[in-house]
Order: C-alpha cells, then structure tokens, then sequence
C-alpha cells in the first residue's frame, strides 16, 4: 500500500471511518464539555486510529484482488494470510482459496480428459478427420495420416484435400451441420489410385477444445471391393481367353479319338499343340493372378526399396536362357546407385521381366534389346510427358521391332488388348504384361510412358521415385 496512487485512497477511506468520530469530538469541545487540548489529542489519536484501520482494509482488499486476479490466471499455491484483527477478510480469502483449489483441480481433470480424447483418437484403427466450422482439416489421426501420406500436423495433403472436394461427402457436412445429426457417403476417389471409402460425419455440440466441429470417420473399402471386383474379372476374363486354348485342346482330343486314332505322325504333331496351349492357359492363370494381387494392394505404397541397377543385372541374368533361345542381344547403359524408394523389389522386377519378354517377343530375331537407367530431372520431360518435380528415377526398355501405330499407344495397358491379335497369339502373350506393369507403377506412384513409331520399335520408360546412394 505504499504506492503513490494508495494515497487518496487511504485519504479517504480515513475520512471516512473518523468522520462520525471527529464531529463528535468537535460538538463536546465547543459546548465545553472538553477542553481544546484535551479534544485536540482526542482528534489526532482518532484520525490515527482511522488511518491504521482503513490502512489494514485496504490492505486486506489489495491482496484479496491480487488473489483473485491470480486465480483467474491459473493455479495458485497458496494466498497471503489476511491481518487478524479482520475475521470478515480472512474468511473471504479463505473461500478465495478453497475456489481457487477446485478450480485448479477441475482444470487438471478436464486437462487429463482432453489428452485422454486425443490419446484415444490418434489410436483409433479407422481413420478420422477433425473438421473446424470453416470446413478445414484440424487434425488428423494416424491411421488417416497413414492413408493420405499427411504430415505430423495433419495439414491437408492431395489425396485428403480430394476427398473433402468430393461431392457427396461435401452434401453429407452440409446435411449434418443443417440437421445437427450424424450423415453417411460412399466416396470413390479414382486417382492417385482408385479408392473406395465410407464416410460418416459426425457434428460436435460442443465443439472440441481446438474448435472442431465435425468428425469425419472412414472406413477403407478399397480392399473389400476390389476383391469383390476381381472375383468377378477373373470369371469373365477366365472364361473369355481360356475358350479358345480349351476349344483348340478339346478338338484335338476328339480328333485322336476319331479320325487320327494310331496315326502316330499325327499323334505327335497334335500333342506338341495341346502342350503349347496348356502352357498358355498356364501362363495366362498365372498373369491373371498376379495381376489381381498387384490390384489388391495397389492403393497401398510400397515401404521398401531397391537397386535398380543391382536389379537390372539380376533380372537379366535369370531371363538369359530366353534372351540365347531369341539369340538377341541386350546393351545395357546404367548409372549406379539409383535407389527406387518406396519401392516392392518383386514387383519392380517383374515390371522389368514383363518390359523385357515384351522387347524379345516383338523385336527383331537376333536382334537388339537396350536398357538404360539414370537419374531423372524432376520436372524434366519424357516424350512429351511431365515428370513429376521430385527425385526419381527413369529405367527404359528399347526394342528393334515394328512399332507400333500411334492410336493403338493409349490402349496398350487394358487387359488382353492387342495390336495385332493373331501375331500376338503366336509370340505366345497373355496380353496381360503391360496391364501388370500399370498396375505396378501405379501401386509405386509413378509413371509410364510409351514411345513408338512404326517401323522404328518402341520404347517403354517407368519413371519411379526415389534418390542418389549418396542421398539416403
């Protein structure tokens, strides 16, 4: 209280406890009841005793405010004891205390609830999405991290952005935040692969502490429906390109039961065709089946990595009894330590396997096969294709054969489409391979580019992500 700006205060409230006190002192002195000297000493000892006590109120009342204020701020350990001469202030700083005490205690307990929230949230298995009354990602849990490749943050990456983009899941929040009530949507997202997920928005009346006013939990239906998908193209597709090898191996049954039963030159001739052909119903059940594994994980990256150059050479020296059959020859221009990541070191080589059997297939007899990896410009170009402006990596399959014509590119991916079916029969393709490789380089997030004129081969180029050695 000794702070200048106390003074009139104190000034007062002295004036104000000894007035009473003072103008009865006065009237007794001049109706002569006291003497001058005697109520003179009177007067001082009263406005003493008035400036002690409106001293200890004020006091009293600059700590009870300074309590107060330090309640509404935080936790408090403990307050100053009031003066003992007045009760009526220690009890109110007694009950400031005890306030303060419970408050600090609801505050712990509602601090240890929200960790508990959040600690719960981020350990959901389905992924789930905060949303602000803006419609802006807050945050995002793990597993939504997880499934949108998000940061620690949550900030909305592409694949999240998308999907809150997405018609029906925007008509869902505006159903949920009109009606106050839980809204579902089915939502498919077709690139960067194609992803089937079931939202439900959920709004929050209150809303979370960061202002969150809407969950959106998903659940990833990917998987399920592309099982339910493949189960239904592996029928069709089985049934469609297993007629004719069937056809062909039944005709040849009934042709040695009948007409050529113990004619043994014809016996030969038609068992090397039935054996051709049941190596291509093999061949074309297992493309089929690795070609619905690769779509069953293709919405889920890679988190491995590989050599593509210790690749390379490994691929080639597995494939060199095809490559002597074919009598062809392989050049190869390689630059070391290109590091594909993420990257499925199986699925990669068999992207190499199918681009290579492609190469021997339709390339010239005794002709020439080249390879060529190296690191690629991010942002670069690739036959008129924009690479992606991030490190990577492009490994390139050349052949010497035909080419192919220019309006046959864009459709060289779909399952079983060819060119030119007859001669692709007969090279003995499933037509299959480059639908694999899509899928592959999809699955790895990255590119492929096909290059042909006719009469001048044709070049197929993977561009997969990735760094230098010296930049892991």
């Amino acid at each position: 209280m000794s702070s200048p700006a106390t003074l009139p205060r104190l000034t007062g409230a002295t004036f104000l406890i000894a007035g009473v006190p003072a103008a009865a002192l006065a009237a007794l002195v001049i109706t002569g009841r006291l003497g001058a000297l005697e109520g003179f000493l009177a007067l001082v000892a009263t406005f003493l005793s008035a400036a002690i006590l409106a001293w200890l109120w004020l006091e009293s009342l600059a700590r009870l405010t300074q309590a107060m204020r330090r309640a509404m701020e935080g936790p408090m350990e403990g307050l100053p004891a009031p003066p003992p001469l007045l009760p009526a202030a220690a009890d109110v700083a007694e009950e400031v205390h005890r306030i303060t005490r419970s408050l600090a205690e609801r505050s712990a307990l509602v601090g240890q609830l929200r960790r508990a929230d959040a600690a719960i949230i981020e350990a959901l298995p389905d992924p789930l999405v905060v949303l602000g009354a803006d419609r802006a990602p807050l945050r995002a849990n793990r597993a939504a991290r997880r499934l949108f490749g998000l940061s620690e943050n949550g900030g909305a990456g592409g694949d999240l952005a998308a999907l809150l983009r997405h018609p029906k899941l925007a008509s869902a929040i505006d159903r949920a935040l009109a009606e106050g009530a839980a809204q579902s949507a089915d939502v498919v997202l077709p690139v960067p692969v194609l992803r089937d997920l079931s939202a439900q928005v959920i709004p929050l009346d209150p809303p979370l502490s960061d202002g969150g006013r809407m969950l959106v939990v998903l659940v990833d239906r990917t998987r399920e429906r592309a099982v339910e998908r493949m189960r239904a193209d592996f029928v069709a597709n089985v049934s469609h390109e297993l007629r004719t090898p069937l056809a062909s191996v039944m005709g040849f049954i009934e042709t040695l039961r009948g007409p050529a039963r113990g004619d043994t030159e014809a016996a030969d001739r038609f068992l090397g065709i039935m054996s051709e052909q049941s190596d291509r119903m093999r061949r074309l059940i297992d493309d089929l089946l690795d070609l619905s594994r690769i779509e069953l994980v293709e919405h889920q990256p890679p988190d491995g990595e590989c050599d593509l150059g210790q690749l390379v050479r490994a691929e080639l020296e597995g494939m060199s009894p095809i490559i002597a059959a074919r009598g062809a020859t392989v050049l190869t221009d390689l630059v070391e330590g290109c590091i594909a990541r993420p990257a499925d070191a199986g699925q990669v080589g068999q992207v190499l396997r199918n681009l290579l059997e492609n190469a021997l297939r339709y390339g010239r007899k005794e002709g020439t096969t080249r390879i060529l990896l190296r690191p690629a410009a991010p942002g670069g170009l690739v036959g008129g294709t924009r690479l992606p402006n991030r490190p990577g990596h492009l490994l390139s399959v050349t052949d010497d054969g035909p080419g192919i014509p220019r309006e046959h590119i864009p459709r060289l991916t779909e399952r079983f489409y060819r060119v030119d079916k007859g001669r692709a029969r007969h090279a003995g393709g499933t037509g299959l391979g480059l639908a694999i490789v899509k899928h592959v380089v999809n699955r790895h997030r990255g590119l492929l580019v096909i290059e042909s004129e006719e009469g001048q081969g044709a070049t197929f180029t993977v561009w997969l992500p990735g760094a230098q050695e010296a930049e892991r």
